[in-house]
């Protein structure tokens, strides 16, 4: 695969993942009954809905622009291993008989997530090896 045709795929599926995590965000900062229901049913409504909610904007945002892409992919991850994690647990794939549709959705994000690390772990290694950089001189 080329160049170009990694950074059209990885393009396509930040737009993706931000679109998931966008459209959701209607249903939880309305008080959409399922969200309610939900996050009743996970003992943090409504500030765990509310949060989430802006966790997931903040995300979408971070994951479209280059620079911060990583942040939001982390951010991204974390809240979907959450949310797969309370499906799993506490919900059940399927919720209020949506056929497993918000599981899903939650897996799509998180392998988006997964995908989006890996194709910018040099980046992240750079960054980590510039904190230890900068915290061994600060020692001399």
């Amino acid at each position: 695969m080329n160049s170009n045709t990694k950074k059209i795929l990885c393009w396509i599926l930040k737009v993706v993942a931000a679109l998931i995590m966008l459209q959701s965000l209607f249903f939880k900062f309305s008080g959409a009954e399922e969200s309610v229901y939900i996050f009743s049913k996970l003992g943090i409504e409504p500030w765990g809905r509310i949060g989430t909610g802006i966790l997931e904007l903040v995300a979408s945002i971070l994951i479209l622009i280059p620079r911060t892409t990583i942040y939001g992919a982390l951010i991204a991850f974390g809240l979907m291993a959450g949310a797969i994690f309370s499906h799993l647990t506490i919900l059940g794939i399927s919720v209020q008989n949506d056929g497993g549709q918000l599981f899903l959705y939650a897996c799509i994000v998180l392998a988006i997530s997964i995908f989006l690390l890996y194709y910018n772990r040099y980046q992240i290694l750079k960054f980590i090896a510039s904190k230890f950089i900068q915290k061994k001189q600060t020692l001399k």
